[in-house]
């Protein structure tokens, strides 16, 4: 099969490697289409994948071709929308429920081969099936809006919050939808990017602008989220919180990203820091909100290249083009 490999940091080639075999609880599917993310670009300089080379891909859908001895519920020539995360069961915190912390913390595309190629195994458990009225290719957004609906999972609801968020990107644009869905009372959304903006102002929110400088809430929002994983967005965020308010850090950023927190002001203002990693029994829940039509594939796709372009998907993703990038093996 074709596949796209990261070989070492920013070296990504397609080539032709041996065609996947499932393993008695797995399936193989073929893939549909496959997301560039974030993690992806994080991979490809050298951070997340314990080794490489890596297929990456961990947002992808397809149809099952191959099965092994062990599996039986699901059939061959069933649509599937895949969840990337593969947990240990056994150390701790996968034991109380915790399993986006797993000490074990595996995930397709990510530490085992993903879904940037022809074929990709999956765990039968990790796979979901998918209705017939949605586009197969446009339900790999279900695993981005898996880790939306992880985000607000953390968050206590409040009804008739003022919203602020970081970043119009994919993330940044599912964020607004689902503030929407929980009753915000208004979402702004900042961005450098205007292209982006115009994308957040037709999907509704309240206003948009470079800088919260330029907005009219004197007393802060009561739930800030950077979906930027910059420094200076973080830093300037984390000023923004409203006394009581939240802020939930839900952008991934590098490593070595520091910002500076004033812990007077979170003692004072009982300011909330809270963190959302990945997927944590939100998934199914993604893809029955995708297929109840959350969101609008053609908002949210704006690029749909084929597998021999992945180099060129990645550096778009890097240069901030587009909303979500797909390749279609």
């Amino acid at each position: 099969m074709r596949a796209a490999i990261i070989k070492a940091v920013n070296d990504v080639d397609v080539m032709t490697v041996e065609d996947p075999v499932p393993g008695p609880r797995d399936v193989v599917v073929e893939v549909a289409a496959c997301g560039i993310c974030g993690t992806d670009l994080h991979i490809l300089e050298g951070e997340f994948a314990p080794s490489l080379p890596i297929i990456p891909g961990h947002e992808f859908t397809g149809i099952v071709v191959a099965r092994g001895s062990g599996v039986h519920e699901i059939a061959l020539g069933a649509r599937v929308a895949v969840d990337p995360s593969l947990y240990c069961f056994e150390c701790h915190y996968c034991r109380i429920g915790h399993n986006n912390l797993c000490e074990r913390w595996n995930a397709i595309g990510v530490s085992v081969p993903g879904g940037a190629a022809q074929f990709a195994v999956a765990p039968v458990g990790n796979c979901v099936l998918l209705p017939e009225h949605i586009g197969l290719e446009d339900a790999a957004l279900i695993e981005p809006l898996s880790c939306a609906i992880r985000g607000y999972d953390v968050l206590t609801s409040q009804l008739g919050a003022h919203v602020l968020i970081y970043g119009s990107g994919t993330m940044g644009l599912m964020m607004l939808q689902l503030a929407k869905r929980t009753g915000a009372a208004s979402v702004d959304v900042l961005d450098i990017n205007p292209e982006r903006l115009t994308t957040a102002a037709a999907l509704g929110c309240s206003s948009t602008a470079a800088s919260a400088d330029e907005l009219d809430r004197p007393r802060g929002w009561e739930l800030v989220i950077d979906a930027t994983g910059a420094g200076a967005a973080i830093q300037d965020g984390l000023s923004r919180v409203a006394p009581g308010g939240t802020f939930l850090q839900f952008g991934v950023a590098s490593y070595d990203t520091r910002v500076t927190i004033e812990p007077y002001r979170i003692y004072n203002k009982e300011i909330t820091i809270t963190g959302s990693m990945a997927v944590l029994h939100s998934f199914e829940r993604a893809a029955e909100l995708f297929a109840a039509g959350v969101l609008d594939p053609d908002v949210f796709i704006s690029d749909r290249l084929p597998l021999d372009e992945y180099a060129e998907a990645l550096a778009r993703f890097k240069r901030g083009e587009g909303r979500k990038i797909q390749i279609r093996p």
